[in-house]
Formats: structure tokens, sequence, C-alpha cells
């Protein structure tokens, strides 16, 4: 499985699949056992497992 850097509430972070408003950066606002994201373009929730995110996690855009 792949490893997630240490991320927190209030980070940006990109997802390697676009959503589909087009925007591929998530602010992170909540972790823990799971992860509640919210799109930066049209600002809808997604609720992501760890294996999830660290699936489909590419990079760290900006920390907190």
């Amino acid at each position: 499985m792949d490893r997630l850097p240490d991320l927190a509430v209030g980070d940006i972070i990109r997802l390697k699949k676009p959503h589909p408003c087009g925007c591929d950066t998530w602010e992170v606002l909540r972790v823990g056992m799971d992860y509640n994201l919210r799109c930066q373009e049209c600002g809808r929730l997604a609720q992501l497992t760890y294996a999830e995110l660290a699936k489909s996690f590419k990079e760290q855009v900006k920390d907190k």
C-alpha cells in the first residue's frame, strides 16, 4: 500500500483522477480513519478511507 504524507486539516491535495467538474484539487476537512475532502471548484464533499486516498493521491499542493 502507498504511504500518505502527514496531512492536516486545511491542506490542499491533488488526486490522480479529476472530479467530474474538471478540478483535481481538494481541501482536507477531516483526517483520521476516514478523510473528508472538499472539491476546490464546485464545493462537493467526498469521504475516502485511508486506502482509497493512498491509492488516488498524487501530490500535496499546499500545506496549511
